[in-house]
């Protein structure tokens, strides 16, 4: 095992914060993990896990070990004429995941094609992108007990999937490391999705009939719209959404929609979705730069940093943002990125 000292974590957050780390080490197999978190190094330090390092905010060094997830890897569980099943290692990237079924045929997540970070970040966010969630096609998940060290399975209740929720940033954080996930996709035939957000306008773009179109198709198009809206994380450092969308009472959205008779909303089983990047631009940020951080010009729900910034700089914005929504709709907004301290 090969422990590095005072290592700088820029290449491993898609902020691309130039923090450091105490200690790092990289994993790329779960028995060199189990005798990793066994180590000296392990037991006398506080321990962070980092996959793609695309839903984190690093606020400043980490004076602890650091463990770079690169466990990777993809396997047919079963396959029928209808469904295939796979189990995904958690250290792969989830796009090149996605991209993987898309060759194939396989149809479920095109949807969800370049969302940034690996597979293991995507049970424990429910990952989700123009109208489909990771939890519409999970089955379950295997995880490391970090006290135990035994291998866990979680089926689709225990893991209490929620709006960018499950029970892994909840009662369960820092509790486990996710090895591996589950999901069935698919074979051939595949109704798609195409109702949510730019899907129809940019297939109907390509001269692609929205009806007719294919898992790949839906997956283009999705990629188009998301670099036309998205920055480039090796570009410009992100962490894609920075917010959640909230969630209202129906009656307090009419209250509001009252007041403010632009205000959009969605509904869903629980309530209103109100879109927090509307919120955010509403009030002026969308553009907006403060010192070497802001609100992504394109994107409203997109934090980024100028080359420069710290991770301090960036959470300190968002508390901004936060202040600013709740004191105008009388809305808290809730960070998606897990901003450590």
């Amino acid at each position: 095992m090969n422990f590095q000292t005072g290592i700088s974590l820029k290449p491993y957050n898609t902020f691309g914060l130039d923090t450091r780390a105490k200690l790092l080490v990289e994993v790329t197999d779960l028995e060199m993990l189990k005798r990793v978190l066994k180590s000296k190094e392990a037991k006398e330090n506080p321990i962070l896990l980092l996959g793609g390092g695309s839903n984190v905010l690093l606020c400043k060094d980490f004076d602890g070990l650091v463990i770079i997830n690169q466990i990777e890897g993809l396997e047919v569980i079963s396959k029928t004429d209808q469904h295939v099943v796979i189990e995904i290692l958690s250290g792969s990237v989830w796009h090149d995941t996605v991209l993987h079924c898309v060759q194939q045929n396989w149809g479920g997540i095109e949807n969800m094609s370049l969302i940034p970070g690996s597979v293991g970040a995507a049970p424990m966010q429910n990952i989700g992108a123009y109208g489909v969630e990771l939890k519409d096609v999970f089955i379950s998940l295997k995880a490391l007990n970090l006290t135990t060290l035994e291998l866990e399975e979680f089926d689709h209740s225990a893991c209490k999937f929620a709006y960018r929720e499950s029970v892994f940033k909840r009662s369960l954080k820092g509790a486990y490391f996710i090895h591996s996930i589950t999901i069935q996709l698919t074979v051939g035939e595949h109704k798609t999705n195409t109702s949510y957000g730019d899907i129809e306008n940019t297939l109907k773009e390509m001269n692609i009939n929205p009806q007719d179109a294919s898992i790949k198709d839906i997956s283009l198009a999705v990629i188009q719209i998301r670099q036309s809206k998205l920055p480039d994380p090796k570009v410009l450092g992100n962490s894609g959404s920075f917010f959640k969308n909230p969630i209202i009472e129906e009656d307090r959205f009419k209250a509001l929609k009252a007041r403010f008779p632009d205000i959009k909303g969605y509904p869903v089983p629980t309530g209103v979705k109100v879109p927090a990047g509307w919120l955010i631009e509403s009030l002026g940020w969308k553009g907006k730069r403060v010192g070497n951080t802001g609100s992504h010009a394109k994107q409203a729900l997109v934090l980024v940093n100028y080359g420069e910034a710290k991770g301090s700089e960036i959470k300190s914005l968002a508390m901004e943002i936060i202040s600013s929504v709740a004191a105008t709709y009388q809305i808290d907004l809730t960070p998606e990125v897990n901003i450590i301290e």
